[in-house]
């Protein structure tokens, strides 16, 4: 019998760089939001791990041990101790390297398909303490829910998204793939203040993309796609993590659909909705 997952796409509603720390991690404080849809995985049981990759964006990477999706599935098998293996095929949607949590979101899918594959009753707070050290993104993207994000983004707290959940989102990507390490690198050490509390909707149009500055330098076209964006008033639009994807919220899929027409046809486009 198989098994699906969808690995639900991320955005940062908001991320604020606060301080670099002595380990060369940076200290962030982020509003992670999640998409309705994103890559999709399948497992089935099998007698050793192996992975397929197929769809638009899977001639980019490596089926073996260095996908995180491997490495996800060799670590829930030796801390449980499973002695069934899994055929996993990954359906890669989502640009690789575009600052949505594609590899992240596909380890946290990964682990919640096979929890139910292998029937290992793990929580998704376990799933997400085991597979931390895969992945700064990877505990949020376990819950895929609206959530505080601080620390280097492993330290969560959940948020009522009543405000945000159903509104229509439109991804954008230029297809150049831009180094997170290289832009954090770049940042110039100015902490520009904390995310507010309170409402995640008012916090996150109140809150920035600190990253945007040195990701719009090392790809320019990033800048260009946040202009046309801003010319179809959405209710917001900002970079999402360390880029190149930029979003753009709406209040209706007409308004998306204006704005989708408005951008070059050579970037790549999703439009969905918010979980």
């Amino acid at each position: 019998m198989e098994h699906s997952e969808v690995a639900f796409a991320k955005i940062n509603l908001a991320l604020h760089v606060r301080r670099r720390r002595i380990d060369g991690y940076h200290d962030i404080e982020t509003l992670f939001a999640f998409a309705q849809d994103g890559d999709i995985l399948d497992a089935r049981l099998s007698d050793g791990l192996t992975l397929e990759i197929v769809g638009p964006f899977g001639s980019g990477l490596e089926a073996d041990e260095t996908n995180l999706v491997l490495q996800t599935a060799a670590v829930l098998k030796s801390h449980f101790g499973e002695t069934q293996g899994a055929a996993i095929r990954l359906n890669k949607q989502l640009p690789i390297a575009s600052g949505i949590g594609g590899g992240s979101a596909d380890a946290a899918a990964t682990a919640r398909l096979l929890n139910r594959l292998w029937g290992m009753g793990a929580s998704e707070q376990e799933l997400a303490d085991i597979l931390a050290p895969l992945g700064a993104d990877i505990p949020a993207c376990v819950f895929s829910r609206s959530s505080f994000g601080s620390g280097t983004g492993t330290a969560l707290a959940f948020m009522d998204d009543s405000s945000i959940t159903a509104r229509h989102l439109l991804l954008v990507n230029p297809l150049e793939s831009v180094s997170t390490a290289a832009i954090f690198k770049a940042w110039g050490g100015l902490d520009g203040g904390a995310i507010g509390h309170g409402d995640i909707w008012e916090a996150a149009v109140a809150g920035r993309n600190d990253l945007t500055p040195m990701a719009s330098e090392i790809c320019h076209t990033i800048a260009d796609i946040l202009k046309v964006l801003s010319l179809a008033h959405p209710a917001l639009s900002r970079m999402s993590g360390s880029g190149a994807t930029c979003f753009a919220l709406f209040e209706d899929a007409a308004s998306l659909e204006t704005a989708r027409a408005a951008l070059n046809p050579h970037w790549w486009t999703m439009a969905t909705m918010l979980r």
